[in-house]
C-alpha cells in the first residue's frame, strides 16, 4: 500500500535516473493512470522543477495536487525538438490526462464538411471533425455564421446540401432549391461531374480564404456568358459576384496588404485563459473565435500560447501561411516546422511589432482580456445561484446540513429489457462528471421481468455496500474509489413513493449517518420525504426546485444514453454475428461504413463491393446469403 512517504524514495531514484536531453516524460497515479504528460530540452531539469518549490512563484492548488498524486515517473528520449513536440502532442492525445492544458470542452464548435469521397460532394454544417475522406472548415464562432455562410455559398456555387436521391441519374423531376437557383439539380443530371466539381472547387477557394480567385473566377464567367449573348446567365453572374462583393466589403481590414493570415491573442490571469483568433484571408477579417483553457495556472502566457497552437491547428484545419503571436515564442522555430507540416506548405510564425498586423494583434488582445472579464462575471453570477439553491433545498427539505454532494439514481429500460441505473453526482450545485456511474441491474428485472421498485432497490443497496467496502481501504490505495467512498448529503431518487420506499428500504445504513433521501415526481414534480404522508410542493420558479430538475434531467439522461448503447450492442450482435466470413474486425468495417446493421442487410452487392478492406470474394458472398435468407 503506498502512502507519501513510502512513495518518496522511489520518486527520488526515478528524479535521479532521468536523462538529461530532449524528450517528453509521463506522470503516472496510484492506478497507473497518466495524470500530466510534458516535453523539456532536458529531461531531468524540467522534471525536478516540478517538486522544487520556488520563492519567486507560489505553486498553484492544482499543481500541488498533482505532484501529491505523482507515483510513477516514465520518460522517453527523442532526436529533436520538434520530434518532442509531437510527440508531446500524440501523448497528450492518447491518455488525456487531467492536468495538462487544454481546451475548455465545453461545446461541440461548428464546422462546414465537404465529402470529397462522394462523386457529387455535399458542403454541410457538422459539429463533428472525426470521418475520413472530409474536407473540414472551422471551428466557427457560431452556428449563426456557419448558416449564413452556407446560404451565401448556395447561391453562388449551387451545389447539392441534401442528401436525397444519389446524383448522376438522367431523369426524375429537381426539388424547388433547383427553381429558386440554389442548386444545379444533379441528381437528375442537369450538372455533368466535371461542372459539378467546378463549383465545389469554388466553394472550397472561398472557405479556404482565396477570395479574389473567387471574384476572378465568377467576373470571367460573367464576360463569358455576356460574350456568348447568354443575357440571363451573365446577369446571375453578376449577381453571385455582388453577392461576394458585398460580405468581403464588410469584413475588410484597413489595409489588403494584410494578407491571409492568423491573429492568435492570448490573455492570462491566475487559473484562467482566453485565446481570441482573427482569421484574415485576403485581406479580409472572416471570423474571430474565442476560447478558453484549463490547467494554466502554472503556466505563462508564451506557454499557454504554444499549446493552444498545438491544439487548434489539429488534424482537418486549415492552416495559413502566416500566424501572427503576441511575443516571440521559446519554440517559434519548432511550432512553424510543425504547422508547416500539416500545411504541407511553409508556415510563418512570428510576433508583430507595428502596422495594420499590430493593431489587430491589439484588438484581440482586448477582445481577449474583455472575455475573461466576462466570464469572471457570469461565473460569480453561477456561484451566487447555485448558494441560493442549496441554501434553499436545505430550508425547504429542512436539512441538517447544506446539500453540497447530491447523488441522483434513475433506471432506464425497454419493456423491461436491458435494465440500468444511473448515478449523477453534483457537488456545490454542479455537475460532478468524473462521480458518476452506470449500473447494469443483474437481478429479475434486469433479465425482462420489468420491476422498476426492485431495480432501484438493488442499485441503491449496490451503492451502500461500495460505501462500506471503501471505508477499508486507504486513501491512498488504487483500489479506492472516491465516487463510492464520499458520503453524500443527499440521495435523489427519481420517481414517486413507491420508489422512494424501495431505496429507503436500502439506505438504511446512509439514513443512521445523516444522508437525507428524497424522491421527485415527474407529473407536477412532488417532493418525497419518508415518514412524511404528504408530498413537499415547491414553487416552480425557485431555484431549489431548479435545482432538484437539473439533477433529476441529467441522471435521466445519463441513464437513456447507456441503455441505448447496450440495446445497439445487442442488436448489432443478434444481426450480425451470424454472417459468414465477418468477424470482429469486418463486422466494424462494416458498420462504420454504412452506419447501422439494418443499412448492412439492405446493402447492395455493388455496395457491398465497395467497401474498403473487405474482399471481393466475401462481399459476393455476404450478398448471396443475404439475398437467399431474405428471399
Amino acid at each position: 500500500m503506498a502512502t507519501p512517504t513510502t512513495k518518496k524514495p522511489r520518486l527520488q531514484e526515478q528524479r535521479k535516473a532521468l536523462p538529461d536531453g530532449p524528450g517528453v516524460y509521463l506522470f503516472r497515479d496510484g492506478k497507473g493512470k497518466v495524470i500530466y504528460v510534458g516535453k523539456a530540452k532536458s529531461i531531468r531539469k524540467r522534471v525536478n522543477s516540478h517538486f522544487t518549490k520556488t520563492s519567486g512563484r507560489p505553486q498553484s492548488a492544482g499543481h500541488a495536487d498533482m505532484v501529491r498524486a505523482v507515483q510513477d515517473i516514465q520518460c522517453l528520449l527523442v532526436s529533436s525538438e520538434t520530434e518532442a513536440l509531437l510527440t508531446e502532442q500524440n501523448f497528450i492525445k492518447q491518455y488525456r490526462p487531467k492536468f495538462n492544458i487544454r481546451l475548455r470542452d465545453d461545446k461541440s464548435y461548428p464546422y462546414i464538411a465537404i465529402s470529397m469521397d462522394e462523386p457529387y460532394p455535399r458542403v454541410y454544417f457538422t459539429r463533428e471533425r472525426h470521418r475520413r475522406n472530409r474536407l473540414y472548415f472551422g471551428p466557427y464562432s457560431s452556428a449563426k455564421r456557419v448558416r449564413n455562410t452556407l446560404d451565401l455559398l448556395t447561391k453562388v456555387f449551387l451545389f447539392r446540401s441534401c442528401t436525397g436521391a444519389e446524383p448522376g441519374r438522367r431523369s426524375g423531376s429537381p426539388c424547388l432549391d433547383y427553381y429558386i437557383k440554389r442548386c444545379g439539380a444533379p441528381c437528375v443530371g442537369y450538372v455533368s461531374q466535371e461542372e459539378y466539381r467546378e463549383s465545389i472547387d469554388g466553394v472550397v477557394a472561398f472557405l479556404s480564404g482565396r477570395f479574389k480567385e473567387v471574384e476572378r473566377d465568377l467576373e470571367r464567367k460573367m464576360k463569358a456568358a455576356a460574350a456568348a449573348q447568354e443575357f440571363e446567365q451573365a446577369a446571375l453572374e453578376r449577381n453571385r459576384l455582388r453577392s461576394v462583393q458585398a460580405l468581403l466589403e464588410k469584413q475588410r481590414v484597413s489595409n489588403e496588404a494584410v494578407g491571409t493570415l492568423d491573429v492568435v491573442a492570448i490573455a492570462l490571469e491566475g487559473t484562467e485563459a482566453n485565446a481570441q483568433v482573427f482569421q484574415v484571408r485576403d485581406g479580409v477579417l472572416s471570423d474571430r473565435q474565442s476560447f478558453y483553457l484549463e490547467n494554466v495556472a502554472e503556466a505563462d502566457v508564451g506557454e499557454v500560447a504554444l499549446e493552444f497552437l498545438l491544439q487548434y491547428y489539429g488534424e482537418g484545419i486549415s492552416v495559413p501561411p502566416q500566424v501572427i503571436v503576441q511575443h516571440e515564442l521559446e519554440d517559434l522555430d519548432v511550432m512553424a516546422e510543425l504547422l508547416a507540416e500539416r500545411r504541407g506548405a511553409a508556415v510563418e510564425v512570428r510576433a508583430a511589432e507595428r502596422g495594420d498586423k499590430r493593431r489587430l494583434l491589439d484588438l484581440a488582445l482586448r477582445n481577449a482580456k474583455l472575455a475573461l472579464d466576462q466570464e469572471k462575471l457570469k461565473s460569480e453570477r453561477r456561484r451566487q445561484q447555485r448558494v441560493e439553491a442549496l441554501d434553499g433545498l436545505q430550508d425547504a427539505l429542512g436539512l441538517d446540513t447544506l446539500p453540497l454532494r447530491i447523488e441522483c439514481f434513475d433506471i432506464s429500460n425497454l419493456m423491461g429489457t436491458h435494465t440500468v441505473a444511473s448515478m449523477v453526482v453534483f457537488e456545490g450545485g454542479a455537475p460532478k462528471k468524473s462521480d458518476y456511474r452506470r449500473f447494469k441491474i443483474r437481478g429479475a428485472a434486469g433479465i425482462g421481468k420489468p420491476d422498476d421498485f426492485a431495480s432501484m432497490n438493488e442499485v441503491l443497496s449496490r451503492r451502500y455496500a461500495q460505501w462500506e467496502t471503501q471505508q477499508d481501504l486507504s486513501p491512498h490505495d488504487p483500489a479506492r474509489n472516491e465516487s463510492f467512498a464520499t458520503l453524500p448529503n443527499l440521495i435523489v431518487i427519481d420517481g414517486g413513493k413507491g420508489q422512494l420506499s424501495a431505496g429507503a428500504a436500502a439506505l438504511q445504513g446512509f439514513l443512521d449517518r445523516g444522508v437525507a433521501v428524497i424522491s421527485l415526481a415527474k407529473r407536477i414534480e412532488e417532493v418525497f420525504v419518508p415518514g412524511r404522508p404528504q408530498p413537499i410542493l415547491l414553487r416552480h420558479d425557485t431555484p431549489e426546485l431548479q435545482l432538484l430538475q437539473r439533477v433529476r434531467d441529467e441522471a435521466h439522461r445519463f441513464a437513456i444514453t447507456h441503455h441505448r448503447q447496450r440495446r445497439d450492442a445487442a442488436m448489432t450482435t443478434s444481426i450480425l454475428d451470424d454472417l459468414p466470413g465477418i468477424g470482429a474486425a469486418r463486422k466494424r468495417t462494416l458498420l462504420n461504413h454504412f452506419g447501422s446493421p439494418e443499412a448492412v442487410l439492405s446493402a447492395t452487392r455493388e455496395q457491398l463491393e465497395a467497401v474498403p478492406g473487405l474482399p471481393g470474394k466475401t462481399a459476393r458472398e455476404l450478398y448471396t446469403f443475404l439475398h437467399r435468407t431474405s428471399g
